[in-house]
């Protein structure tokens, strides 16, 4: 590019360690040595720093803001600038989470990702600045007339000379609606992206939590005995039922599910007197005795054809204590719905989840 004598130019990067110069600055030319790749230019700040363009110096013309119509001069057209502005900084700073999560929860990650995934949603709701900071960043974190400024403005506008005819708020508000777009874009980003990591099933499925399960809604419920403690400490839950909230009962949920969920919860109730009869023999319980120390502790679920026969009567010390669910006119049952301490829990907490999730409406 040649510079004109009388050019009003303003700086972008200068090497010069020592001048007092900074982006932004305007000045006019004076000479421009073709041979030498050097520009001599009359600052308005009374310096006379020449440019070196081979050392990386670097100037732009000065975009006149005297003609009418230009989209900074008026309020429209500045609404209108800022608006890609947003734009810009949203698109990035979805790009730059969709990059951030390859390597912490994604292919090229290490460990657990599903762990790693619940650690940062947890932060993310708490505030936790040790999760928030290691979250993706704009790249023009700095002064409203930086270099990066001057490109993100460049990139988001079209116009590779404006910035530099912007006056210093408008370049402060352009910087801030650029930052507070990439970084709510960026959160919003890693959230659904740690959503999908954190689930069991590898689908979003917030719209599933406890607290906006009411009677009618699908939900995925399970019991205390399913609980268990996370590596990091947290609670985890071993297996979620998908179901229907149907009831309350003393505080407690009672759904209903589909034949697949039935069986579920009859094979994992025998999993569990399974592993007790092992506990109890290791224990030395003699083996004519684990039948009954089994019977006693857990009930027997089993199915006889389309019917769930729940023998209850050791655990009760009731003969009579044998009850029959039988799947209503849909084929879906209510397993031990008024009998054991079912609720609604977090997806995002279970290990497995037995069932058929619907899709958030």
């Amino acid at each position: 590019m040649i510079y004109e004598p009388g050019q009003r130019v303003a700086l972008v990067h200068t090497s010069d360690p020592y001048t007092l110069l900074r982006p932004g600055d305007t000045g006019t030319v004076r000479r421009h040595d073709q041979q030498h790749h050097t520009v001599d230019v009359t600052w308005d700040s009374g310096s006379t720093l020449s440019m070196c363009l081979d050392d990386g110096d670097r100037i732009e013309p000065l975009t006149t803001t005297a003609s009418t119509g230009d989209p900074v001069d008026d309020a429209a057209g500045w609404a209108a600038t800022l608006r890609r502005i947003r734009a810009a900084g949203t698109e990035a700073g979805r790009t730059a989470a969709d990059w951030w999560a390859q390597n912490t929860i994604g292919a090229r990650a290490s460990g657990d990702t599903r762990l790693a995934a619940r650690r940062i949603l947890t932060g993310i709701d708490a505030g936790d600045p040790a999760v928030l900071d290691t979250l993706p960043q704009p790249t023009a974190a700095g002064d409203a007339v930086d270099t990066s400024g001057w490109q993100l403005f460049a990139d988001a506008t079209g116009d590779v000379s404006g910035w530099f005819g912007l006056r210093i708020p408008q370049r402060d508000e352009a910087m801030t609606v650029y930052r507070d777009a990439f970084d709510t874009a960026a959160v919003d980003r890693v959230t659904e992206l740690c959503h999908l990591a954190a689930s069991p099933t590898g689908r979003d499925v917030s719209h599933l939590h406890p607290d906006r399960i009411r009677i009618g809604d699908v939900g995925v419920f399970s019991g205390d005995w399913a609980r268990t403690t996370g590596p990091d400490g947290d609670d985890r839950i071993t297996v979620g039922f998908v179901g229907t909230l149907i009831d309350r009962w003393n505080g407690w949920a009672v759904f209903s599910c589909t034949r697949e969920v039935a069986e579920a919860i009859v094979a994992d109730h025998q999993r569990h007197r399974d592993q007790y009869r092992h506990r109890l023999r290791d224990e030395g319980v003699p083996e004519d005795d684990l039948d009954r120390r089994v019977d006693a502790a857990l009930a027997d679920l089993s199915f006889d054809g389309d019917v769930i026969v729940a023998d209850q009567r050791a655990t009760s010390d009731d003969p009579e204590a044998i009850d029959h669910i039988t799947p209503d006119g849909d084929g879906r049952y209510v397993v031990m719905g008024r009998s054991w301490c079912w609720e609604a829990v977090d997806p995002y907490a279970c290990d497995r989840i037995f069932g058929d999730l619907p899709d958030q409406a």
